[in-house]
Parts: structure tokens; sequence; C-alpha cells
């Protein structure tokens, strides 16, 4: 069976993952290289990594990825993993790169390389946007790449990093985006960094996915809300909040118009202007993508989760459902609790 529904730009993202559909894009393959020096952290760089492989699972070779080292040989991380790497850096100018990211770390040495710092230039120049996780961005900054950049770099290397990019803005957060210049101080702040350069290249549907995955113990416990929406007059928000609030028993749009103190005309505008859907089908999306929260997610029968996402009927649910995955909910998976085979006794 085949989803006759599509959720609207607010929820796709959530959803994405479920709904079985053609991913067509006319955007190209987004390529990215990695720079792996001496004692890189490892942590960071799979981090990041994953992110892009994750967001391959969503929608099928929107990432390719290649590992590069100053020589071609294996480098050992601050784990003492060793990583021998895809090709030796001076290919990377030579290959249609759209992100080169320099992975170091806490023990990687911070020592002046022409190599490097030719190679980061030739690509620069190219348009390849620059990435830094963890002192990474030093080596930017050696290359003279930072001027005029913001950029996120651990506490540790902070000093040094503002000493050879006098003219940039060294700050606290865990990662920065500044155009065509990235950063990252953490691990976690590795996978910011590539989700918010994603959303750039991709799109917000893609991201949330991605989040969907890899952040899944916030969709775990968290009741569904729309992703944030920074662009949305503060009515509409209102609207929102009130429909997330009230998912077992949904409210009427005359309530909702009354309780935003607008009327159920300029709240259809609203959703219409702003969202590309009207609220009616809005609150429906909601209502489904929370269902399949809690279908997998949770231990509550069908009927249980029909109910507490305001369906007056399993049967109505079901149909509802179908409609926007191409299967029951009968058949969703159930990862709320996964009970072990019992034993045979002998």
């Amino acid at each position: 069976m085949r989803p006759t529904r599509h959720f609207s730009d607010a929820l796709h993202g959530h959803n994405s993952r479920f709904t079985h559909q053609a991913h067509a894009t006319t955007r190209a393959q987004t390529h990215v290289g990695f720079l792996l020096l001496e004692h890189f952290s490892l942590l960071a760089f799979t981090q990041a990594l994953d992110t892009l492989v994750t967001a391959n699972l969503i929608q099928p070779e929107t990432c390719a990825s290649t590992t590069f080292s100053l020589s071609g040989e294996a480098v050992v991380s601050d784990l003492g993993i060793v990583i021998t790497p895809g090709q030796a850096l001076p290919a990377s100018t030579k290959l249609p790169l759209d992100l080169l990211v320099v992975c170091g770390g806490l023990r990687t040495p911070l020592v002046v390389s022409p190599e490097i710092s030719g190679a980061l230039q030739t690509l620069a120049r190219k348009g390849t946007a620059l990435a830094g996780l963890w002192n990474g961005a030093w080596f930017l900054g050696q290359a003279g790449l930072l001027e005029g950049y913001r950029c996120a770099v651990h506490p540790e290397h902070r000093g040094a990093v503002a000493e050879v990019a006098r003219h940039s803005h060294v700050g606290t957060d865990s990662f920065v985006v500044d155009r065509d210049r990235l950063s990252a101080a953490s691990p976690t702040g590795a996978f910011h960094m590539v989700l918010a350069w994603l959303e750039q290249q991709h799109g917000s549907a893609l991201t949330e996915g991605i989040t969907a995955i890899l952040a899944f113990e916030a969709s775990r416990y968290r009741r569904t809300t729309a992703a944030a929406q920074t662009n949305i007059s503060e009515p509409l928000r209102e609207a929102i909040n009130l429909m997330s609030a009230n998912l077992e028993e949904p409210l009427s749009q005359d309530q909702i118009a009354t309780y935003v103190g607008r009327s159920k005309r300029q709240i259809g505008r609203l959703f219409q202007h702003q969202m590309s859907t009207t609220p009616v089908r809005y609150y429906l999306e909601l209502r489904i993508t929370e269902s399949r929260r809690l279908l997998q997610h949770s231990d509550l029968p069908l009927l249980g989760v029909a109910i507490a996402c305001g369906f007056i009927s399993a049967s109505h649910f079901s149909k509802c459902y179908a409609s926007f995955f191409g299967y029951s909910p009968s058949k969703e998976k159930r990862f709320g609790c996964v009970k072990s085979a019992p034993r045979s006794t002998p």
C-alpha cells in the first residue's frame, strides 16, 4: 500500500525516514573530506562522519566522504586507534570537495605546515568550505583563512588560535558556522556543526530526520512538536503550541482562534501564508506524528495510542495512519519494550 497523503514541510522531517517516499532531489551529491592529524579526536571525527552517513539512510547518496592524511599514511587517533586514510592531502585539491574538515585533538601538535596551509588556501580559492574540529581551526588561522570569521575551539587552544588569527573572533560556543568557515570545540559540537551545514545544503527536513535517529532519546521521551520556527508570527506560534498541548482532546478551530485572540479566518491565513498548510491539516499531521512516536517508543496498545492522539476510534486512526505511512499502525515497529524469548528447559 502506498501513502496517499504527504506531510507538510513543518512535520516532514520528523517522519521522512518512515514514509518510504522517493526523495527526488535536484541537488548534487555533497562531497566532504576529512584531514586526520596526529592524535585527532576520534569521537569528534566519528560524530561528524556519522551525521553524513545517517543522512544517506534518509536520502540515499546525499553525501560522500573521503579521508586524508598529510602523507596518505596511517594516523593514530587520540584513543590509540589507527586509521588508514583514503588518500594523501595533495589529492584533496583535485577533488570536487564541498567541505574539508581539519580533524585535530587535545594532543594534536600545533606545528606550522606549509603543505596543510597550501592545500587549505587552494581549496579556499576554489570555493570549498573549510572546517576545524577541536583545535583544527588553528590550521585555518595559520593559513590566514579565519580573518573576519567567528570560530569555535576547545578552551585549551583558544589563546593559540587568537594569536595566529588576530582578526577573528574566537568564541566560547561549542560550534560555529560562519559562512564558509565551520568549527567545533567538542564531539557534540562536531555533530551540530555538520548538522547545521547539511541544513544549509539540503534543507531542514533531512536534518530533522537525522536528529530523530541520532538523538533518539529526545524523540523517545518528548512529545511531538514542530521544528523550531524562527520566522513565524507570535499568534501562529501560540496556535501551534496550543495544538501541541492538546492532542488527546483536540481543540476546535473556533477555540484556538479565541485563545489566540484572532478570528478563525485570520488563523487560517497565518497557517497558509507561513506554513503552507491549513490548521486542520497541520493538527492532523501533528497527531499522526505523535501517534507514530508512541507506537514506536511506548507500550500503549493500539487503541490507547489512538485515544492519546485524539482519534475517535481505532478504525479511524488506522485509516488515517495508513494514508500517511502506507501501512497500518498495527504493523509499526515497536521499540518500547523488547522481550527476550523464553529459554527452553532441557
